[in-house]
């Protein structure tokens, strides 16, 4: 009867294992070697903690940022920490809170005992895992609540149509690029558009180059560092991405402001691509297809007074 618990025990801990593994390595899967890496990085200025308005494009809200390098502006945003497994980009409180479990040895006392007394077979272990799990569950979703409770609305709330003389709220120009209800307090005008796409075009080129020196012309530092960081991931798989066909179907800003001489614009992509990412030996597809596919993004741009548009950030959609 004993045994038949124990075994019980086992599959069910490890069918609650295979499930929130199963979401770590859909991740580190091959469809995200397109430029990005799939996760959101980047800086915002001063709203980088804060969530971007949704639009017609992404109607979801944007992801929080995985890696950036700004610092928080406020109490309620997540605190910068030093290196180690449990700091790694987009662990944030949730690895200072498990390495501190396994620090005071509480799991352990989860178990009945200290933190190794439980480990004398292959289900305590299971066990251990299971209950790691659990609390990493439990801190995601806390943390999900807390970020959408303290992200400001950056969306018009106020009652009544807004004035049909206003130039920009039905503005659609040749790149499909539309603009919401959300009145922006810094002018955006055609031809930034036309630099927002064709950013979008030289950036996935100079990506599925691996030109750095192009993307150093084309982003901010902080992004040209997570691109080399990618495309140093690719090669040590063995793995090249390349990316062409980009066109931009659909086109929202988001929102634009000015800090001090920088001007920032964020705004909805959706774009059609041909996604594949081949072997570098022997040149053979690994992942991908030749027929075009759609994504879905939220790209953030800045400049200096008089300068030219760079990308800053780039965030997926929920």
């Amino acid at each position: 009867m004993k045994f038949t618990q124990r075994t019980r025990g086992m599959i069910k801990a490890i069918a609650v294992v295979l499930s929130l593994a199963l979401p770590t390595v859909i991740a580190a899967s091959y469809a995200d070697a397109r430029v990005g890496g799939g996760s959101s990085s980047g800086s915002r200025g001063s709203r980088t903690f804060s969530a971007p308005p949704s639009t017609t494009t992404a109607p979801k809200a944007a992801q929080p940022m995985n890696r950036t390098m700004t610092q928080p502006g406020s109490p309620s945003a997540p605190a910068a920490t030093g290196g180690g497994f449990f700091n790694r980009p987009g662990m944030g409180m949730l690895g200072g809170l498990a390495a501190g479990f396994l620090g005071a040895g509480l799991l352990g006392m989860l178990f009945g005992g200290g933190l190794f007394s439980g480990l004398g077979g292959f289900a305590s272990i299971l066990g251990l895992i299971l209950q790691i799990g659990l609390i990493i569950l439990v801190v995601r979703l806390a943390m999900k609540w807390w970020q959408r409770r303290n992200a400001p609305a950056y969306a018009s709330t106020g009652a009544g149509p807004a004035p049909a003389q206003n130039p920009q709220a039905n503005y659609r120009s040749a790149m499909g690029f539309g603009l919401g209800s959300n009145a922006p307090p810094l002018e955006i005008k055609p031809e930034d558009y036309e630099a927002f796409e064709r950013l979008l075009g030289e950036v996935q080129a100079a990506w599925s180059e691996e030109d750095v020196s192009k993307l150093e012309r084309l982003s901010t530092p902080e992004m040209v560092s997570y691109f080399a960081r990618d495309l140093a991931d690719n090669k040590a798989r063995n793995a090249v991405n390349k990316v062409t066909g980009v066109k931009l179907l659909q086109g929202d800003l988001a929102e634009a402001w000015r800090e001090g001489d920088a001007d920032y614009a964020t705004v909805a992509l959706r774009f059609s691509l041909v996604d594949k990412t081949f072997d570098r030996n022997n040149g053979q597809m690994i992942a991908g297809s030749d027929q075009p596919t759609e994504a879905t993004e939220v790209w953030t741009f800045v400049r200096n007074r008089g300068g030219n548009w760079e990308l800053s950030a780039i965030q997926q959609t929920n």
